[in-house]
């Protein structure tokens, strides 16, 4: 029976360069591999995903009104897909959660999902709260703050590098933007200034 997986971590774990090795794995096998990612994150080319160290893939765009259901099973009928892997899970919608865990239920095709589990405020996204709540299988990816310990929380700063307190829960950024760090870290900037 196929499993409905969930990867998540901070932000500079490497959750995009796991996610593209996982594809190459199936594809050197001979296995054709579906990848997603999130329409909004405009951070790079539109339909690619790409890691910050380099590799990238095409692949399909999904925003909030995207039937994953349909077009995967659309495209496996013209051919087999042996594993579908999702970018940016975290947008998913509860809907597209409930999709993907069809997908594997009842078509017995494994689907990996990467994601960040919180925002910049330590709430978790609506994708990743079911995800959590429906995989299989929850794998946390490491990443590391600062000071060394395990970086758990996603910081958004300013251009000056202060924390940014409140805003939209969805700001699309990098290194500019964001600093993964432990929670002691992550509330102790917080309380700054």
């Amino acid at each position: 029976m196929a499993k409905l997986y969930f990867y998540y971590s901070s932000m500079n774990a490497g959750k995009s360069t796991t996610l593209l090795q996982s594809s190459f794995n199936y594809r050197e096998r001979g296995m054709a591999t579906m990848l997603w990612t999130a329409a909004i994150d405009d951070r790079y080319d539109a339909g690619h995903i790409t890691s910050r160290i380099g590799l990238e893939a095409q692949a399909h765009v999904f925003d909030p009104d995207t039937d994953l259901r349909t077009a995967i099973l659309e495209q496996h009928g013209n051919a087999p897909i042996a594993c579908v892997l999702i970018d940016e899970a975290q947008f998913l919608t509860a809907d597209q959660v409930l999709q993907l865990a069809r997908i594997c239920d009842e078509s017995d095709i494994p689907v990996l999902c990467y994601g960040l589990r919180t925002d910049f405020r330590g709430a978790l996204f609506e994708g990743s709260a079911h995800l959590l709540g429906l995989a299989d299988s929850l794998s946390e990816i490491k990443a590391v703050c600062d000071c060394g310990r395990k970086a758990t929380m996603n910081l958004r700063v300013d251009s000056a590098g202060r924390a940014v307190r409140d805003g939209a829960q969805t700001q699309i950024g990098g290194n500019d933007s964001y600093i993964a760090l432990c929670r002691r870290h992550f509330m102790a900037r917080l309380r700054e200034g």
